[in-house]
């Protein structure tokens, strides 16, 4: 799974618990996996900061340099 697959699911899921009746039970599983997506999420939005923290990072040791 990546970021946008997940994002998306969610979203449905959100959509879902906002617009449908649905019994307790499915409701509680429904929430606990848009849990689980939302967890990953904010995971793969922490690596790719941490990403382009050091890409920065790189450019301006690279900028130092030539100064």
């Amino acid at each position: 799974m990546n970021y946008e697959d997940a994002i998306k699911e969610l979203e449905e899921i959100i959509e879902k618990l906002e617009n449908d009746k649905l019994p307790l039970k499915q409701a509680q599983q429904l929430f606990e996996r848009a849990s689980e997506l939302a967890k990953f999420a904010q995971a793969e939005l922490s690596k790719t900061n941490g990403k382009l923290y050091q890409i920065k990072q790189e450019l301006d040791q690279i900028t130092e340099e030539e100064l």
